[in-house]
């Protein structure tokens, strides 16, 4: 079932405004039929997870770029996937808060499995692949395991 076994990270996030950032989380599990007390738990988990436990009841625009980035990760991370795909993941936030997410992305592959896909023109972030592979113009230029 493609509902649980892809999670997708946007560039821009695409929380929903006036949703709370468990709610967000939430709505990912909800479309996959997951009860209301096991969405709950599960957002709460992740959410704490990725640093925002006292965070869970702000909405969007209560909330840094950092921390939105990090709702999206939890909402795409909600159904327990086997791949994320991620867009940019790193683009719109500060660099501190950037190594936190390279971190939480590796701790991801290493520790549960997930694989990874992800779009970045973040040179620091792609030296954390184990392959990478450079396009220009939707051709491959260059793949290399690192």
């Amino acid at each position: 079932d493609l509902r649980r076994s892809v999670g997708f990270v946007f560039q821009f996030f695409n929380l929903i405004p006036r949703f709370a950032a468990r709610e967000n989380v939430e709505l990912a599990m909800s479309i996959a039929n997951v009860s209301k007390n096991e969405r709950r738990k599960q957002a709460e988990h992740l959410l704490e997870a990725v640093g925002l436990k006292d965070r869970m009841s702000h909405k969007p625009s209560e909330l840094s770029g950092g921390e939105q980035q990090r709702v999206a990760i939890a909402r795409a991370l909600a159904n327990n996937p086997k791949f994320l795909i991620m867009d940019e993941p790193t683009g719109n936030i500060d660099s501190k808060t950037a190594s936190e997410i390279v971190e939480l992305i590796r701790k991801l592959n290493e520790e549960q499995g997930v694989t990874i896909i992800l779009v970045t023109h973040d040179a620091r972030m792609a030296a954390n692949a184990k392959r990478t592979v450079q396009m220009l113009d939707g051709v491959i230029v260059q793949e290399q395991a690192n």
